[in-house]
């Protein structure tokens, strides 16, 4: 039996004065050998006049192969294209060696609105796994795309998919003035729908999500003066924090939403400093001679992982937000900075210096080991998709700063390349 969405899914919640910019496009360079082979099949759409904007199969199909642990089949290499379970011949898809076959079909329905029905089957076992009727309009097609895409995933991994969220990110390019132009800039996870946010001709750094994915701090050098502002996405309504003499970076939202870890110096060295949203205030966290930096909280909300040079080379040290003595965390190698916690608190991902290159890793905080996840030179500002699934960060590609991701297990890995300018400072969302 099909199940209904009662919500109508959007993709209104962009700033909506925002010119759409350029996509990234996103280069698979790296896959697993093991991945499971599945069938999407083109949905029908024949009684849609005017056809549709996009092809919802195709941008399934990208996405689940994007994750890495499916491996469509080609169109070209399809028997038949079955719209309906009554049309579905499940031997002819077990000759070809798939494991799992999606259907679907649009439809229109009253006041121009569609309905987008899916059904994923089992091939083997010629039994349907789960179907959805989804109501949608031409112009959220794209989203309700990806939220099957989530609903797929889920069924056949057990983990929430991330294929409905978005990410940020800094892009620089000569301006038509010959300035630099810098920009923030928010997309969705496949790169499409991009959408420029703040604009400025100096550095715009540390973008960072609300827990709810409505806001997003940032550290600006207007005025040629580092300033933190958070702001609002769907209005575009920003409001800057206090601008202290010396550093104001490093934003880090609380999982609640009520507080925000942050890099000053306004009493001297740099610490990392707790600013409450609601009244406003700044409390001191730590205190020392050397350059704490880049806060991170735990999922829990009960520490903040940082950067510190205090033992004389760049580790990460954990605190509790409440206050009190740092630990150590990091030992193996002499550079570890620019962490943040995985999703389910038992790993961090960090930048990890080995022999002058720098590269992603990740640390098991129970076992103490460390995985070397990348081979660049210059890997920097790791992000964890909230299903913790995959990370993405920065990279040079030749003279060009880029973004890229590797999954968890650095089996799977990619490249997202803007045209033109550079693009840096990737900041994963939550779930909306």
């Amino acid at each position: 039996m099909q199940k209904m969405i009662k919500t109508v899914l959007s993709l209104s919640a962009f700033v909506t004065f925002s010119a759409m910019s350029e996509a990234l496009r996103i280069e698979i360079t790296q896959g697993v050998s093991s991945a499971q082979p599945i069938v999407i099949v083109p949905f029908s759409s024949e009684q849609v006049i005017g056809g549709l904007p996009v092809d919802i199969a195709q941008i399934v199909s990208d996405d689940l192969a994007r994750s890495g642990r499916f491996k469509p089949l080609p169109r070209t290499d399809m028997l038949n294209k079955p719209s309906s379970a009554e049309q579905v011949n499940f031997r002819n898809w077990q000759s070809l060696g798939q494991d799992n076959l999606v259907i679907g079909r649009v439809t229109p329905t009253a006041n121009g609105m569609l309905t987008v029905q899916f059904q994923l089957f089992d091939v083997y076992k010629g039994e349907q796994l789960t179907g959805f009727s989804i109501p949608a309009n031409t112009a959220n097609l794209r989203g309700v795309a990806h939220r099957i895409s989530d609903l797929i995933y889920e069924n056949l991994t057990g983990q929430k998919g991330a294929f409905s969220t978005r990410m940020a990110y800094v892009t620089s390019m000569m301006g038509a003035n010959g300035k630099q132009e810098y920009k923030i800039q928010v997309a969705d996870a496949d790169g499409y729908g991009a959408k420029t946010i703040v604009t400025s001709t100096e550095p715009l750094m540390s973008p960072s999500w609300s827990p709810r994915g409505d806001k997003i701090s940032y550290v600006s050098y207007e005025g040629r003066r580092s300033s933190i502002y958070t702001q609002t996405l769907r209005t575009g309504q920003r409001e800057k924090l206090r601008s202290f003499k010396g550093i104001n970076g490093a934003p880090s939202w609380s999982p609640d939403g009520s507080q925000l870890a942050l890099t000053l110096s306004k009493d001297g060295s740099a610490d990392i400093y707790i600013y409450n949203v609601i009244t406003r205030s700044f409390r001191r966290l730590t205190r020392s001679y050397a350059i704490d930096t880049e806060p991170d909280w735990s999922p829990d909300g009960r520490h903040i992982i940082f950067t510190s040079d205090r033992g004389g080379k760049p580790q990460i040290y954990r605190i509790s937000a409440s206050g009190g003595q740092a630990a150590r965390v990091t030992f193996e190698g002499s550079y570890n900075a620019r962490a943040s916690y995985s999703p389910d608190g038992k790993y961090i991902v960090m930048v990890h210096r080995v022999n002058g290159q720098y590269r992603i890793a990740t640390l098991d905080l129970k076992s103490g080991f460390t995985n070397i996840l990348t081979n660049g030179s210059l890997d920097e500002s790791p992000s964890y998709a909230p299903n913790g699934s995959m990370i993405l960060y920065s990279t040079n590609d030749g003279l060009k700063s880029i973004l890229a991701a590797v999954s968890s297990d650095g089996k799977v890995r990619q490249k997202l390349r803007l045209q033109e300018g550079e693009v840096r400072e990737p900041a994963w969302s939550p779930f909306k």
